[in-house]
């Protein structure tokens, strides 16, 4: 750091003394705003007399001092920073440093506040205590065309462990509050749900706010607010033994939803808006589009997006706090709900097939959590039941770096959709190639700086599942690696450029798919399975279509894999509806391709009842799949297949007659200290292409593929179903 001289004592000749001291004939230092003698007895120290010329001349050397000094600091912080690792400018960079340290109670900051010489007026609060954003053009701020200086990055550095020290502390009073407070049922356990399997992976809420302002009904709290979180969670809690009987005085839960409704619409319409509000909102649109009511969940979660701006939540709050008068905890809030709306509204657009509304700018809030209490708790499934007594073995939830890494892989996420999915704005080839290119060195360079505890290696699986946050964080990077690379493999454009890359990469994220779904049912069943695994396991059956539909040959293999992904869709959309439409559409393209495919569906998990729309209870059980039959067709469906009724059970050239589902899969081990049932079939981490014995792919085995380049051809004349589940949502345009 650089030198500051202290400042030394005026010469006796050069002083000037304030009026006070002047009256007294004492010596006065001349200290501005006050001398010690006027400090010392709390008088108010007058300057009537104007500075000596000496006085002057030896301010202005001060001056030249310190100017000096701040350069001096500026250079050598510059130089600190050369010597960092550079950031990508791109909004999309996956590298956070969070990953780079094991220590998992570390501070998770993904990158620095922007270094801002200006800031701008317009984070103000209103008369009603909200804080706003509004720019120098509208009617809410009188042009003044003064700027601001913004808050130096030095200084909040230095305010950075002190805040984050007051937030853990806080944080962990208020669990101790939580777990001393009594909730009737089925209140608690609908709470309890959602803390467990949605609050990790999107941070819609944060808890401990939220749970000590519904004590007091203080500002991160509303009666819409909870009804919402009780209402999603109904979702998956109604077929539960110990919560179902008891949702019956709600209407089956339907009740939380209708309030919550209810309660949007009158803080909506009396104008009062605030965090809540919009905590609300993406929990109604997340509902929303589980049941497949696609303009709700749409409408809903743009209506929470312009909340965010309003409210001034996509501009950075620690930069602009003193502005806005924010403690800690609000600007901790603020940071977390921003980084959750710009996730949903990857995933929403992603479901639907429409360009993404949000975006990071330089002002945005940056990807860092203070609060990184909820690291290091232990997670159980909530409402899962193991047989024979046995537990979950204790686990360590993780929730913090994995929301963080979510949010990451998001940013990449969003660059696909704008440059390869747009369904409006035509993409050049040079723009569709660039993206592609970049976004597979950021999305290897998140996959490579994924801390060991969150990643999956399909060959080489736990005997039974992590925390079910980390799972999803898994199948979405698997997921987001083949809308990646489909397009080009599917492109009939530079095929002579002969890269097999893309096929290895789609291919072995399709396998990766499914067998980190079938760790996950085998060991929580699939009555909390959400809506974006059962999207990955959509887009695993693409892939396995897409083969059977290039090389004009459904093996074995295959059709297994693509059978397991049918019957897994099949059992989620119990829970989320909105799957039907995708099976709608796979049933279609296995109809068109002529697969006779058969498989055996269980008996439904839960009917709805006609009065409450609960379904009849059953265990939420860590119930294996039991694929093992054949030859008997679906469900009922929408759009089912016909399967052909002809002496040869093969309609594709080439296809075998259907084996049993899953033929001489390796079983798992039985494991005594947790008790999951042995004999479990499940999936390889490996893909035969084709049934080709050289044209085995893993995860781990990037370099030793034998794929010839006709076969890399075949793909260039199939065409991918559509990347979204909804047909109504679809541009014409060819993805």
């Amino acid at each position: 750091m650089a030198h500051v001289p202290l400042k030394s004592p005026l010469p006796r000749k050069s002083a000037f003394s304030c009026e006070p001291c002047r009256k007294r004939k004492v010596k006065c230092n001349g200290a501005s705003p006050s001398c010690s003698r006027c400090a010392a007895r709390g008088e108010t120290c007058v300057y009537s007399l104007a500075p000596t010329l000496s006085y002057t001349k030896q301010l202005e050397a001060r001056v030249a001092q310190l100017e000096t000094a701040l350069s001096d600091l500026r250079s050598h912080s510059s130089s600190s920073t050369d010597l960092l690792p550079p950031k990508d400018a791109s909004p999309a960079s996956p590298h956070d440093s969070s990953s780079k340290s094991p220590n998992a109670r570390t501070r998770v900051q993904e990158d620095d506040p922007p270094d801002l010489t200006q800031s701008f007026e317009g984070l103000n609060v209103e008369h009603d205590g909200r804080v706003s954003f509004h720019g120098p053009t509208s009617l809410f701020q009188l042009p003044s065309g003064a700027l601001t200086g913004a808050s130096a990055t030095s200084q909040l550095a230095l305010q950075l462990e002190t805040r984050k020290e007051r937030l853990v502390n806080n944080a962990w009073r208020e669990r101790a509050y939580e777990q001393m407070a009594s909730m009737p049922e089925p209140f608690q356990y609908l709470l309890d749900s959602h803390w467990c399997w949605i609050q990790p992976l999107f941070n819609f809420v944060y808890r401990p706010a939220f749970t000590r302002d519904m004590k007091i009904n203080g500002p991160y709290y509303s009666d819409a607010l909870l009804n919402a979180i009780l209402g999603h969670s109904v979702r998956w809690c109604k077929s539960e033994p110990r919560i179902g009987p008891i949702l019956d005085q709600f209407d089956g839960g339907a009740d939380f939803s209708h309030r919550a409704v209810t309660g949007l619409y009158d803080s909506l319409k009396v104008g009062h808006v605030d965090i809540p509000t919009i905590q609300t909102l993406l929990l109604l649109s997340a509902q929303e589009c589980g049941r497949g009511n696609r303009t709700q969940a749409w409408l809903y979660s743009g209506m929470a997006f312009r909340l965010l701006d309003d409210l001034g939540i996509s501009i950075d709050s620690r930069t602009y706090s003193d502005s806005a008068h924010l403690n800690d905890e609000d600007i901790e809030v603020r940071n977390r709900l921003f980084w959750s709306c710009y996730f949903w509204d990857k995933l929403v657009s992603l479901y639907f097939g429409r360009s993404p509304t949000m975006q990071h700018s330089r002002v945005s809030p940056p990807r860092t959590i203070l609060d990184d209490t909820a690291e290091v708790e232990i997670w159980a499934p909530h409402g899962v039941d193991f047989p024979d007594g046995s537990h979950y073995p204790p686990s360590q939830a993780h929730s913090t770096s994995c929301f963080m890494k979510m949010c990451g892989l998001a940013e990449i996420l969003n660059q696909i959709l704008i440059h390869i999915y747009d369904p409006i704005r035509p993409v050049a080839e040079a723009e569709f190639q660039d993206c592609v290119r970049e976004q597979a060195r950021n999305l290897d360079g998140w996959w490579e700086q994924l801390p060991p505890y969150l990643k999956l290696i399909p060959a080489d699986l736990p005997p039974y599942s992590p925390p079910g946050h980390i799972v999803i964080l898994n199948c979405l990077y698997h997921t987001i690696n083949i809308l990646l690379h489909r397009p080009i493999l599917c492109s009939k454009k530079n095929r002579e450029s002969y890269d097999q890359n893309h096929l290895v990469q789609c291919m072995t994220s399709a396998t990766a798919i499914l067998s980190l779904f079938d760790l996950y049912r085998r060991t929580f069943g699939d009555s909390h399975v959400v809506l974006s695994v059962a999207y990955s396991i959509y887009t695993a059956a693409s892939i396995f279509l897409l083969e059977i539909q290039a090389l004009k040959y459904a093996a074995p293999g295959t059709l297994d894999k693509l059978k397991f992904g049918i019957y897994a869709l099949e059992r989620i959309k119990v829970s989320s509806p909105v799957i039907t439409t995708a099976l709608s559409l796979i049933y279609q393209e296995v109809q068109r391709l002529q697969i006779d495919i058969h498989i055996v569906l269980p008996p439904p998990q839960s009917q709805p009842r006609p009065s409450s729309s609960r379904p009849s209870a059953s265990p939420s059980r860590a119930q294996p799949l039991d694929p093992t039959s054949r030859h008997v067709s679906p469900a009922p469906h929408p759009h089912p297949p016909q399967p052909p009724h002809s002496s040869d059970p093969s309609s594709v050239s080439g296809v075998q007659p259907t084996p049993p589902l899953l033929p001489g899969y390796p079983y798992s081990q039985p494991v005594a200290e947790f008790g999951l049932p042995a004999n479990i079939p499940h999936m390889p981490p490996t893909h035969l292409l084709g049934g080709m014995p050289h044209a085995v792919m893993t995860m781990d085995n990037h370099g030793a593929y034998e794929i010839t380049p006709e076969v890399f051809e075949a793909f260039s004349y199939a065409e991918p179903i559509t990347t979204n589940m909804t047909p109504a949502f679809d541009s014409g345009l060819q993805q």
